[in-house]
């Protein structure tokens, strides 16, 4: 027993000292500040009620980069700075919408211009053609269904708008769309998962899950050639679609929601950033409702006369982004680095307020806490703000990939042995309740303590998990600490996450003041410790290129 107590405290000891517990001192004047003269919420409402949208390479996404800079500029951050990086590719905004049943009685209609589409030649009014290519309005990613599509009503679609689903059905809701973590819900995340057998993504038959959190642990052990293979292939069967109905002449195209009701719209995909797809004809997704109305005037013959009018613009003049970089300089250990960082951009029918203009407050909050107090910072402190999230953590990416390392060769730079940690908040509006650990036992002590001062205000949980789904990710990818917070879900599946309604009011102040202090002092403490955070061994390169399949014959 004294032989085994000696090596795991031998074990300990190079990071011993990161576990002492809190500097309390510090903790009492970063509340003080943050619940006194909080600024969140004036964060929140410029990248949300002044920018509006931010889709990246868009004036909104880069009228919000640029105001942040200055902002942190004038807090006194240094080196305040758009860092590019790309390519992305083309930028997408709207500028109006307009919908409306005329008859057989007026209704307003309530939806969103679907991203990348094109607008409409002036207003367009008619009765749509029931065409359905979808059951529901996930997007097809069988060829053969377009392909049965094309051959179906080629030479009949010219000049007309086009509802491309069926009625999707409306199901009454059964559970309350608001939810924080119960303490059943903390314990449950706090256990490690089951093991699993390794699965074959050189499979044919493979089938990819449904449900949305098994589908983002299945893409999260994913190969990224699997991704990149899928993604192509996804373009591939879209832009097919796009050119038949754009060759066809059709006017506009009218989707329901993929997801979402009573006004929700959680729109499906038509377009996007690669300059070389296929643009779609002028699409817009309606909520459910009021497309199955319409849809049922037509299919029973009474008849729906449909006016819609849509004004976007497609950027392309330059095809590179950029990230918005600020920080402040360590006094001791400049060199060694602790970031921390969410991301700016959001999807095209979002304003973004928790998807993630949350994240981006609470970032900039945290940095600004730090600086007015001017509390002591051994290493450096340096905030990213990311674009290109939304299409795949590519700022993010390009940025790790430019300052630390290559995940696909796992080529490393001079600047990943000095790295320490980097933290994210993307997970919503709710308030931080522990740290996924991304599989990091060994920071688990140091953790523990840095999150002991926070208990009463529910900040209690590690779980070994990883989770995926966001920029702490790039950083993970070549074996440095990433974290992401562990959030209170509120109403993020349900009504905001992607949707017509991420909106200022959906934002909870006191959930991001919360977080804003938690995330102060784990930077602070971050940063001051004697030692750089203990890391995960070093990830095996991570190829794009699927890796050859011997033939029958070679066996």
């Amino acid at each position: 027993m004294r032989a085994s107590t000696t090596a795991i405290a031998l074990v300990l000891t190079p990071f011993s000292a990161l576990a002492d517990g809190a500097d309390l001192e510090v903790v009492s004047r970063i509340k003080h500040e943050a619940e006194t003269n909080s600024e969140v919420m004036d964060h929140l409402f410029q990248l949300v009620e002044v920018f509006g949208p931010r889709v990246t390479n868009s004036p909104g996404f880069l009228g919000s980069a640029r105001w942040a800079a200055q902002q942190m500029e004038e807090w006194g951050l240094e080196n305040s700075r758009l860092e590019k990086w790309g390519p992305f590719g083309q930028g997408w905004s709207r500028e109006y919408f307009s919908a409306h049943l005329l008859k057989p009685q007026y209704e307003q209609l309530i939806g969103v211009p679907l991203g990348w589409s094109p607008s409409t030649e002036g207003k367009v009014i008619g009765q749509p053609v029931l065409a359905p290519l979808r059951r529901d309005s996930r997007p097809v990613r069988d060829e053969r269904a377009i392909d049965e599509f094309i051959e179906k009503w080629k030479g009949k679609l010219s000049g007309q708008m086009v509802m491309i689903s069926e009625v999707k059905r409306v199901r009454p809701q059964t559970r309350a769309p608001m939810h924080r973590h119960a303490s059943a819900d903390l314990q449950e995340l706090a256990k490690a998962r089951e093991m699993s057998p390794p699965i074959d993504y050189l499979d044919p038959e493979l089938v990819i899950p449904e449900d949305p959190e098994s589908r983002r642990n299945f893409f999260m052990k994913a190969p990224r050639w699997f991704s990149e293979d899928r993604t192509k292939e996804r373009r591939r069967i879209q832009s097919k679609l796009n050119e038949f109905l754009v060759g066809e002449g059709v006017t506009l195209v009218i989707h329901p929601a993929s997801r979402g009701d009573g006004g929700t719209v959680f729109p499906p995909r038509a377009g996007g950033r690669h300059v070389e797809d296929a643009l779609p004809p002028p699409s817009i997704a309606l909520t459910p409702e009021h497309y199955n109305r319409i849809y049922r005037l037509v299919e029973r013959g009474v008849g729906a006369e449909v006016e819609v009018e849509v004004r976007t613009t497609i950027y392309r003049d330059d095809l590179d982004s950029i990230n918005v970089v600020a920080e402040i300089p360590g006094s001791g250990k400049p060199d060694e680095l602790v970031m921390l960082g969410g991301h700016l951009d959001t999807t095209a029918a979002a304003l973004g307020a928790t998807d993630n203009g949350a994240g981006c407050a609470v970032m900039m909050e945290a940095v600004r806490i730090l600086k007015v107090l001017d509390l002591p910072l051994e290493r450096t402190v340096r905030i990213v703000l990311w674009g290109g999230e939304e299409q795949g953590l590519l700022g993010s990416k390009a940025y790790v990939k430019e300052h630390f390392g290559n995940a696909e060769t796992m080529e490393l730079t001079d600047r990943h042995a000095e790295f320490s940690a980097y933290f994210n908040v993307d997970n919503g509006t709710g308030k931080i309740r522990g740290v996924y650990l991304q599989g990091n036992d060994r920071v688990r002590p140091i953790f523990s303590q840095w999150l002991a001062p926070f208990r009463d205000m529910g900040a209690t949980t590690l779980s070994i998990r990883s989770t995926g789904g966001t920029d702490h990710l790039s950083f993970d990818a070549v074996g440095l600490p990433g974290f992401q917070f562990i959030q209170d879900r509120v109403e993020y599946e349900t009504r905001t996450h992607h949707s017509n309604m991420d909106s200022y009011d959906r934002a909870q102040a006191a959930d991001l003041i919360q977080a804003s202090i938690i995330v102060a002092s784990f930077v602070y403490n971050a940063a001051n410790a004697e030692d750089l955070l203990p890391r995960k061994p070093l990830p095996d390169p991570q190829p794009l290129t699927k890796p050859e399949v011997p033939s029958p014959a070679d066996h």
